[in-house]
């Protein structure tokens, strides 16, 4: 099976939506799924915030992330990212941790990589 890496950049509910949609479908087809939340996408880690919002196609980000959460995707936070918008490390979800640039070059090394 093959080793696939999301990223998510953006703040965008849509964005999220598609990132957790293709990990969740990733991960149910048995290859191997991390996570990498950088730039405005540390938003994400947030487990308060609103899942529920509905994109254009009908579906949200709490269609899927749970499942993501339930079956411990790592999700890695960008240190530096997170710090410089006060994203706080208590809100995030059990699954997620902050992280760095050296391992998210690592694992791109060696993993299909979907930006979004």
């Amino acid at each position: 099976m093959a080793n696939f890496l999301f990223i998510l950049s953006k703040d965008d509910n849509e964005a999220l939506t598609r990132c957790c949609q293709f990990a969740k479908i990733a991960h149910s087809k048995d290859h191997h799924v991390d996570m990498f939340f950088i730039d405005d996408g540390v938003m994400w880690a947030n487990k308060d915030r609103d899942f529920t919002m509905t994109t254009t196609t009908g579906d949200c980000p709490d269609d899927y992330l749970p499942y993501l959460v339930e079956n411990e995707i790592k999700v890695g936070i960008c240190t530096p990212c997170a710090q410089n918008r006060n994203v706080d490390e208590a809100k995030f979800f059990p699954n997620m941790a902050l992280d760095g640039g050296p391992h998210l070059i690592d694992m791109a090394a060696e993993a299909k990589v979907v930006n979004f």
